[in-house]
């Protein structure tokens, strides 16, 4: 598993993370406010999550208690019924939530690009397992689909540099979301993934404007 996954929000974070739970869409029913992570949502007295309004994040929600199973990214928004924060149509249940620790990188002197691991967001995903096989190498971007761009192996490990990313099994932002903040992840396994599957990913970024930058596939 990665180093920093999971790590207990700070004080700061806690204070700027505010998430309101509905227990009926559309922002109907018995609300609850979070501030920090709460690893199980039923025995805080949420019989179930109908809707969700994000006032500050990042925040992933998980299937099971203890933030296991499925994940959902949420980030600041609205969220009226389940259909709005997940396409995978496997399930609709969410019973821990926790904020997303969002670490930014300290901003260079111009011109940034001269030193290659200078940039907010870098990700490299590998092939294989233990960051071995073909890789794919993403600095200061988005993908929505790695077949466009040349890469139809699978991912089977990831290893982040920087920033804090999710990733999609499917093009376009779609199927099951897979939470990638710093750190390694040796195994599909390590990043909840049934299967070495995903083909876009995308920075996650709480509302800050960033640059374009450059996608590199690497044999």
């Amino acid at each position: 598993m990665a180093s920093e996954h999971q790590m207990p929000a700070s004080k700061q974070q806690q204070a700027s993370s505010k998430i309101a739970i509905f227990e009926q869409e559309n922002f109907q029913g018995r609300c609850h406010e979070l501030s920090g992570a709460c690893p199980n949502l039923k025995e805080a007295g949420v019989d179930k999550v109908g809707s969700i309004l994000v006032h500050s994040g990042p925040w992933v929600g998980y299937e099971q208690a203890s933030c296991k199973g499925e994940q959902f990214v949420f980030e600041k928004g609205e969220y009226p019924r389940w259909d709005s924060w997940t396409n995978s149509r496997r399930s609709d249940s969410i019973t821990s939530l926790r904020p997303i620790k969002v670490v930014r990188a300290p901003r260079q002197p111009l011109p940034t690009r001269q030193t290659k691991d200078s940039q907010e967001h870098k990700i490299v995903l590998y092939e294989n397992p233990s960051f071995t096989g073909k890789k794919i190498e993403i600095i200061d971007d988005d993908v929505p689909s790695f077949h466009a761009h040349g890469y139809q192996e699978k991912v089977s490990s990831v290893r982040v540099q920087s920033g804090t990313w999710v990733g999609y099994q499917y093009p376009g932002y779609r199927g099951y979301q897979y939470l990638f903040e710093k750190g390694d992840y040796k195994d599909s396994s390590d990043f909840g993934a049934q299967h070495p599957q995903i083909q876009s990913v995308r920075r996650i970024r709480d509302m800050q404007w960033h640059q374009r930058g450059a996608y590199h596939p690497t044999n």
